[in-house]
């Protein structure tokens, strides 16, 4: 397995690694059994950067993936993120980057995931209400009291970063990126390669959409949340599905997964980026991991960027776009 540095601190992983979510919540009906044997598959296979969450569940997907990785700790990049505060029953209450809750909410996680220490502790988004500096600080404690090894953010505009990063080091940025989701070149890349920190790209395969298995909403299940998603509602999804199927016709030719070739596309960014594509089965994780192994020339990505150009994708990426990127 090829690995990568994410920042100047020493954290390096995977060149790809697992998105853990969709195991326990958001993607229809979960499978424990299956979720720890594609969890331990992915560390026989050299995947080592796992990412869960404890709004994930919520709670519950922590706990999963702590009981999956016993006895093999040593063999895990493990990232977990807080700041996105819900209750037992699920229920949202709302961004919290207060000091006395990160702390808080890190040693509930290390004791769900069932370890010592943390490898990568992101804030899962940014608390508007609480200077960055604070919520930052709060987490360098954590640093200093080995709870913690890495620091990192998610869905950070460009300027928050810069403050982050002068109270404490950034290891790694976590941020969607896709064929159908490159804002983030605008700014943001060119902000956290200035800073010399790593990106880890979150749905790489555009929640699933690049597969080109989905072609409307009748393809999701009830419980869903993409079903809420304006990229797959009707006047959108039309769209992208053609942009998807000329995608698709790249792969064939290649003799390659829609799937294979995405995420071969955003590996081919940048050696700072790590895409975390999540899975629910053993297959898929097996067809993801393929995706190392295809090269794609100047002659390839110019004709994917000719069949799915920058901004090309049809609606916003969430219903409420509030609470990312600030």
């Amino acid at each position: 397995m090829e690995r990568r540095q994410l920042g100047a601190q020493g954290l390096e992983v995977s060149a790809l690694g697992l998105g853990c979510m969709g195991m326990s919540e958001f993607y229809g009906r979960a499978d424990e059994a299956e979720a720890i044997a594609t969890i331990r598959r992915a560390l026989d296979l050299g995947v080592t950067l796992l990412d869960t969450a404890d709004m994930y569940g919520p709670f519950t997907n922590e706990k999963l993936v702590g009981k999956a990785i016993a006895g093999r700790r040593d063999e895990v990049e493990l990232a977990t993120k807080f700041g996105n505060e819900r209750r037992e029953d699920g229920s949202w209450v709302g961004i919290n980057g207060r000091p006395e809750y990160v702390r808080a909410a890190c040693d509930a996680s290390l004791e769900r995931l069932g370890i010592e220490t943390i490898d990568l502790y992101y804030q899962h988004r940014v608390d508007a209400d609480v200077p960055i500096e604070e919520t930052v600080g709060a987490m360098a404690e954590l640093v200093e009291a080995g709870k913690v090894r890495y620091l990192g953010l998610s869905e950070a505009a460009p300027a928050t970063i810069k403050r982050a990063h002068a109270v404490h080091p950034i290891s790694a940025l976590q941020t969607e990126y896709s064929l159908w989701t490159r804002d983030v070149e605008t700014e943001i890349l060119p902000t956290v390669r200035e800073l010399g920190i790593g990106f880890v790209a979150y749905s790489p395969l555009g929640r699933g959409f690049l597969s080109a298995q989905i072609r409307g909403a009748e393809d999701l299940e009830d419980g869903d949340f993409r079903i809420n998603n304006p990229r797959f509602q009707e006047g959108n999804i039309e769209r992208n599905v053609e942009l998807v199927d000329r995608v698709a016709e790249i792969a064939a030719e290649k003799k390659v997964t829609p799937a294979q070739l995405a995420l071969a596309w955003v590996l081919a960014q940048g050696d700072d980026i790590a895409p975390i594509p999540g899975t629910t089965s053993v297959s898929h994780l097996e067809q993801n991991l393929a995706a190392l192994e295809i090269e794609l020339g100047e002659e390839d990505l110019a004709r994917i960027e000719q069949a799915f150009p920058r901004g090309a994708t049809s609606g916003e990426r969430y219903p409420d776009m509030s609470q990312v990127n600030r």
